[in-house]
């Protein structure tokens, strides 16, 4: 894992004094990609005073009207949240993602969500995530201000990937995109349609579904199975 394959991505950010202060945070750990998504406003004076000379990070900011954009070709995402969620995606702390990433091939495109400053990541923006990331603060005073949540993963991923260990494992299959998941998620939820396996409470069925496959971290070659098992069963449907 390499710190130029990791993506940090703001979603909904209203204060772009906090762009600018994750802009700083981020070039004093080495990471480089940031993605705002939808941010009220920037470009913005603000955000340049606040980012201490990281003024490379905010230049190259990549600005886009929705996640799924912003996730375009990443492989693995972890939601940062101060709030469980019914969800309940699998969860790490900062120290634990960060060894966890040491795990993975140096191709391997991360990105990591940060939510709104009044209100966090939606349940569907969640949904997005294979991890939830979880900053073991005060529980009785938890606020994290936007651009210190990015410091305290920013650091313990310099830290554990600065230090990571030689391991030997078997090679990895090449993990699916986010465009290949999401092909694949439109692809199933139609069959589903079709065949009548949604016509109850469709909305919570697709989260469950979403929540399976994405603990299950698939492969590309797995994606392309699954779309051709649904392909053979869309053959096998009576015509409309």
């Amino acid at each position: 894992m390499q710190l130029h394959s990791i993506r940090i991505i703001l979603v909904g950010t209203t204060h772009p004094g906090n762009i600018g202060s994750t802009a700083r945070a981020m070039k004093t750990m080495g990471l480089q990609q940031l993605y705002l998504v939808s941010p009220k406003t920037f470009p913005n004076q603000q955000a340049y005073d606040l980012s201490a000379g990281a003024y490379d990070i905010l230049d190259q900011a990549i600005v886009v009207d929705n996640l799924k954009d912003a996730l375009n070709n990443c492989k693995l995402v972890f939601a940062m949240s101060a709030r469980p969620r019914h969800l309940s995606l699998p969860g790490f702390t900062p120290a634990e993602c960060a060894t966890f990433l040491t795990t993975l091939d140096d191709d391997t495109e991360v990105a990591f969500l940060f939510g709104r400053e009044h209100a966090g990541l939606t349940n569907d923006e969640l949904l997005h995530s294979h991890y939830h990331v979880q900053i073991p603060s005060n529980h009785l005073f938890s606020s994290l201000n936007l651009a210190q949540s990015v410091q305290v993963m920013a650091y313990e991923i310099r830290t554990k990937l600065l230090s990571a260990p030689a391991i030997v494992t078997m090679q990895q299959e090449e993990l699916a995109s986010s465009i290949d998941i999401e092909r694949f998620y439109t692809h199933l939820f139609q069959v589903l349609k079709v065949i009548g396996f949604l016509k109850k409470n469709p909305g919570r069925v697709e989260h469950r579904l979403r929540r399976l496959f994405n603990r299950v971290k698939l492969e590309l070659t797995e994606v392309k199975m699954l779309r051709g098992m649904l392909t053979r069963v869309e053959r096998l449907l009576p015509p409309e």
